[in-house]
């Protein structure tokens, strides 16, 4: 889409996870970044003693560029190569290019996988880093049922897993499997209380066939959409026009901020939003109990490409 809102001067508030690593004038990245998500994550395991960290993803842009950021990263914090599982491909210079175990799309035979976790984290001190994005997530966690694991000894943290994906998936089975975002359904929030309230009283006025509606659930993704509408009508009211041009000065100024659901969100110069992320433990109802709240986190595009990083591989 970034070609088409750059010919036609639009603007896109994307309001999904994403790998970073890239910068537009037409896009404000109003998502979870790698530092908002898992970066965050892998900071929360380390605090509880977590020593190896086996990737796993799907093959594509984000699992495979977030995975390699995370490589690098566990590297600088002191973790060594060997107890990161999931396996790594080199350029010719012997530099690590890929990290971690990808499948398809769709993918559903997770058997040798989970075989291999369960060896990885047969000594103890071991997580998952899970990108499995879609609908691979349901075969791959009853494998991990099946297998014994238990959160308590394995913990699986996951970046494209939230709220209404759990709703197909055994949740009794999954309680104290981890999630990060910067929004949880179960957040106490005044403006997640009005926003709660305004989406059940929707519900009650919509109909969708072969749907319960009681088990209806909104997620990190649904309420940065609601974010961005609010963000956009701030800085339009500002510029006092319509015109792209203007309203993105407005939002570039850093003076543009909303009240979410989530809490307070800030669009940064770099188009790149401040906010809250927070750590969640799954609960058998298929919410997130949250451990751990990082306050008014800097989105940062680049991260994969900072000094520290960069040093540390080598």
């Amino acid at each position: 889409m970034q070609p088409v809102f750059e010919k036609e001067n639009g603007l896109l508030f994307y309001p999904v996870q994403y790998e970073g690593e890239e910068l537009s004038k037409n896009i404000f990245y109003i998502a979870e970044t790698v530092n908002q998500q898992a970066i965050p994550a892998l900071d929360y395991l380390l605090a509880q003693g977590k020593k190896k960290f086996y990737l796993l993803g799907t093959d594509y842009v984000y699992p495979q560029t977030t995975n390699l950021i995370l490589y690098k990263y566990l590297l600088w914090r002191g973790i060594p190569a060997d107890d990161i599982g999931g396996g790594f491909r080199k350029d010719d210079s012997g530099k690590v290019i890929s990290a971690g175990k990808y499948v398809p799309f769709s993918h559903t035979d997770f058997q040798q996988i989970v075989a291999d976790i369960k060896q990885f984290a047969a000594n103890g001190d071991a997580c998952v880093i899970n990108t499995i994005n879609g609908d691979s997530n349901v075969p791959f966690f009853k494998k991990i049922v099946a297998a014994g694991l238990k959160a308590a000894d394995c913990p699986v943290v996951s970046f494209s897993l939230a709220e209404d994906e759990l709703r197909s998936l055994p949740t009794k089975n999954l309680v104290g499997e981890l999630g990060c975002w910067s929004y949880f359904m179960s957040l106490k929030t005044p403006g997640n209380k009005t926003f709660l309230k305004n989406w059940y009283g929707w519900l009650k006025t919509e109909s969708y066939p072969g749907v319960i509606k009681e088990k209806r659930a909104v997620d990190s993704p649904i309420v940065l959409s609601y974010n961005g509408v609010y963000l956009w009508k701030k800085a339009v009211e500002k510029a006092g026009t319509f015109d792209v041009d203007a309203v993105r000065k407005v939002l570039e100024s850093g003076d543009i901020s909303f009240q979410g659901p989530g809490g307070k969100i800030t669009v940064q110069a770099n188009h790149h939003c401040t906010k809250n992320v927070y750590i969640g433990e799954t609960r058998a109802n298929g919410q997130f109990k949250i451990l751990e709240t990082f306050q008014q986190v800097v989105g940062e595009p680049f991260v994969g490409e900072t000094h520290r990083l960069q040093s540390a591989e080598q």
